[in-house]
């Protein structure tokens, strides 16, 4: 499947690489929320997290760390968000799986707060039983 993240891996479009290793790459985003959002892309393809392998996941976690600890020492971020979208309802563009780190500065309005649903006793109940039934 190509995408433009495979194009990046195999230097056939530039990016703005900030990192890269045997399993991973990093590079700044082209439309960034704030200064210094980075995308941290799997080289080996898999559409999202549900596909994923769990070893990889792990590794693209460990670099997301080091980009957000390296956006507030050195951009000054006074935080930050790791945004993982998976599949086209959960807001994912390019289905290539990729987590984006975004730094955050005090004021700058970047996210929107969610809204929240209500659940009554029985719901939360029985999403539980639904949820915990697969987990073992």
């Amino acid at each position: 499947m190509e995408n433009i993240f495979l194009k990046i891996i195999n230097r056939e479009i530039p990016a703005h690489i900030i990192y890269e290793d045997d399993l991973v790459i990093a590079f700044l985003d082209i439309m960034p929320v704030n200064k210094g959002h980075t995308l941290v892309v799997p080289k080996k393809h898999f559409v999202n997290i549900l596909d994923g392998d769990p070893d990889i996941l792990a590794h693209m976690m460990k670099i997301s760390q080091k980009i957000a600890q390296a956006q507030v020492k050195e951009l000054g971020a006074d935080g930050f968000n790791l945004i993982v979208n998976n599949g086209v309802a959960g807001g994912q563009e390019v289905m290539h799986s990729h987590f984006h780190v975004v730094p955050r500065f005090a004021g700058d309005n970047s996210y929107q707060k969610p809204s929240h649903v209500e659940c009554n006793k029985e719901e939360f109940e029985e999403i539980k039983e639904k949820l915990a039934g697969v987990m073992s």
